[in-house]
């Protein structure tokens, strides 16, 4: 298993799937749509993707000694890393808006999601439907990703819109908490979070390796 985790890092991998998870950092802009710096990560490891199909990867490495299972497993295993560094850049101007820069009126005056624990829980859940939905679509046919990927982008939005509407409604305007405030409800949607993409990963990677031992390659 290392060693196919090795090789979808320094091999198959996109230079693109690296350099985005640098747009965590977006979760710094005030007047932006924090959440989609969520969808460009996905859009680094789609590039990934399509690379390895270009190059044939999927049968070169199942002609190498390896279960199939690990072939997947490794898809899934570099793209978690991938989501995971994702997950801890986008933390830091989360922490540091929430603490030195909690009064800073470019952020108070902003009209739109706030950076917060409750934004963290919400990126989650979009990496995870990432993991069900691409990754899982592509492993139906070890080959076709056009339709998961725009099917996945649909769905993204749909999320980062849910995101950014629900606050709105006055008794939900907690979840836009600034700073420490409402820390309880914070920590339970990032829970929530934490669970959906643990739950959408796990689901997701066990049907993609039936669907993977069954495809002739």
């Amino acid at each position: 298993m290392k060693p196919l985790l090795n090789k979808e890092m320094k091999l198959a991998a996109s230079p693109l799937s690296y350099i985005f998870v640098a747009f965590g950092l977006m979760a710094f802009l005030p007047g932006y749509p924090i959440l989609v710096g969520s969808f460009f990560v996905c859009l680094g490891l789609f590039q990934s993707f399509q690379s390895m199909r270009e190059a044939n990867d999927i049968t070169y490495t199942a002609l190498l000694p390896v279960a199939k299972g690990d072939v997947v497993s490794a898809k899934y295993a570099f793209c978690v890393i991938i989501e995971h560094c994702y997950f801890v850049v986008t933390s830091i101007p989360v922490l540091i808006r929430m603490t030195v820069l909690s009064d800073v009126s470019a952020y108070r005056g902003n009209a739109l999601m706030n950076a917060n624990f409750v934004y963290l829980g919400f990126v989650l859940l979009i990496l995870g439907f990432f993991n069900l939905i691409f990754i899982g679509g592509f492993f139906k046919t070890a080959y076709k990703f056009g339709k998961p990927f725009v099917t996945f982008i649909i769905v993204a939005f749909v999320i980062v819109g849910i995101g950014e509407a629900l606050f709105h409604f006055p008794a939900l305007s907690a979840l836009n908490a600034f700073g420490f405030t409402h820390i309880g409800l914070q920590i339970s949607v990032l829970l929530t979070g934490a669970i959906a993409f643990a739950l959408l990963t796990v689901v997701s990677m066990l049907k993609a390796i039936k669907n993977f031992e069954r495809i002739d390659l």
